[in-house]
């Protein structure tokens, strides 16, 4: 109803022998809630065998006790999805359990891969049958088929095959493994708990459960936990690092730590460094759209000395429910999702602060109720540089013909969202807020500077059915940009 970013999913993992482990990764799974809401699972295993529950909606919405007390077990992963390969229905949600040479295992997939038609269409030519139309299975199935002595020589033989972002949860009867991608663009950290270890997509599931986060890790490290303990290995070679640089503008909650940093302060200087490229000295007060752009709207607010009031309030459960609006609701549109406080906007200048604008659809509204509510004028900022290029790796933006500024020029955009002034932060100052290297981000939705070559267009459902999984001969790509 409301088109905009959607979250990456959320994966999840602990091996605690002397813990109810199925009820730990429901916490967990609750503390990474915001990275998907379409469905959510549990698998779990005991030595002999995997035992799995997932279902539609959120994970308060899927498991009960009863659910819990039949997931026994030491070790356990949990996922929560917003669905990128695949439709969003039941049988594409996750882990997946499958069998083949290498046993039984359930993986869960926070992420994206490119060639994942071209990697079923082997495995199929191979005699191997799939249930679902998730690039996930495909990995799920690379990795039981896969050839090799050990766990380091499959996982080596499968990161070499695969193009694209893939932060995953595994579990086999006897073991948990972790693996991230080489050029680590989706998060993965690990950490410790009374005798036990846990893994999440972010650190702030950690600090639900009272464990200790240890470390990220590393871009195409694999952890092996068993009964006798943790193992690391790299199965391939370093690649170029592509971190996704809206991990730290959207995705990830503000109380999480990336790449060493806390995500709130990095997103305050975003705000300051907006403050810094485009300032609004006529505006009386600044506001934030909530709830990502909050810490940006109060680090612009800083760094321009005019002062931050929150303006708008969120409704946070809209979107969380199976009952759909009727027409009257539809037109009412962002009211639903956001209410403004009349009282702070009355024939004030706003400074609106928000983390992008994707097809221009939902900031036209926001400030058209701004402007109902009293606001005389309207400043947009955004934390973020035009969105030009569609994400490949885990981000539902969208084609490029959606994208509002891959069509139109700034000036057209203001014009269209309404708004009296619009600016956006620069590639350089993005870089400058998060004190990150530029190449070791990933910003090709801004740059089309894609790290791994990519299709020229990827369809979500193109393994729907059995017709929709491409020949590699048939698919174009476009290549990386060359560095200087």
């Amino acid at each position: 109803m409301l088109p905009t970013l959607r979250e990456a999913c959320g994966v999840f993992g602990v091996y605690a022998p002397e813990e109810d482990v199925a009820r730990i990764t429901f916490f967990g799974l609750y503390a990474l809630q915001h990275r998907g809401q379409e469905s959510a699972g549990i698998a779990t295993a005991n030595s002999r065998t995997l035992y799995l529950k997932t279902g539609m909606g959120l994970v308060s919405q899927v498991f009960d006790e009863d659910d819990l007390s039949y997931l026994p077990g030491r070790f356990a992963i949990g996922h929560t999805r917003y669905s990128t390969t695949g439709s969003s229905s039941a049988c594409n949600a996750q882990p997946f359990r499958v069998s083949g040479p290498n046993g039984e295992l359930a993986l869960g997939h926070n992420g994206n891969i490119v060639n994942a038609s071209e990697m079923r269409a082997e495995l199929e030519r191979a005699g191997v049958s799939f249930t679902t139309s998730s690039d996930s299975e495909v990995i799920a199935q690379m990795l039981v088929h896969a050839p090799g002595l050990d766990w380091g020589e499959r996982w080596g033989h499968v990161m070499r095959k695969l193009n694209g972002a893939y932060s995953l949860a595994v579990i086999t009867p006897d073991a948990m493994m972790m693996a991230r991608d080489p050029m680590g663009n989706r998060p993965l950290c690990l950490g410790k708990l009374d005798g036990g270890w846990v893994a999440a997509s972010e650190s702030c599931a950690f600090d639900h459960l009272g464990a200790t986060f240890i470390r990220e890790i590393e871009p195409g490290e694999v952890i092996y936990i068993d009964a006798e303990g943790l193992r690391s290995f790299k199965p391939v070679e370093d690649q170029r690092r592509a971190f996704c640089v809206f991990e730290y503008i959207y995705f990830a909650r503000p109380d999480s730590v990336l790449d060493g940093k806390l995500v709130y302060p990095l997103r305050m200087n975003l705000g300051r460094e907006l403050a810094k490229e485009h300032p609004a000295p006529d505006g009386d007060v600044v506001i934030g759209v909530p709830d990502s752009a909050t810490a940006a709207a109060i680090g612009y607010s800083q760094a321009s000395g005019i002062p931050f009031v929150e303006g708008l309030v969120k409704n946070r459960y809209v979107g969380r429910t199976f009952i759909q609006p009727d027409q009257r609701l539809r037109e009412i549109g962002v009211h639903l999702k956001f209410n403004p406080l009349r009282e702070m906007l009355q024939d004030r200048r706003i400074v609106l602060v928000d983390d992008s604008i994707v097809r221009g659809t939902t900031t036209p509204r926001v400030i058209q109720m701004l402007r109902k509510a009293g606001a005389r004028e309207v400043h947009m900022r955004i934390t973020a540089p035009p969105i030009t290029h569609p994400c490949f790796y885990g981000i539902d933006m969208g084609t490029r013909w959606e994208l509002i500024a891959a069509q139109k020029a700034v000036e057209e955009i203001r014009a269209h969202i309404g708004a009296d002034s619009l600016g956006y932060l620069s590639p350089e100052g993005l870089v400058n807020a998060v004190a990150a290297a530029k190449g070791g981000l990933c910003m090709a939705c801004f740059t089309g500077d894609y790290p791994h070559p990519v299709p020229l267009q990827m369809d979500k459902l193109a393994m729907e059915s059995a017709e929709g999984a491409l020949d590699r001969h048939e698919t174009e790509y476009v290549l990386p940009l060359r560095r200087r």
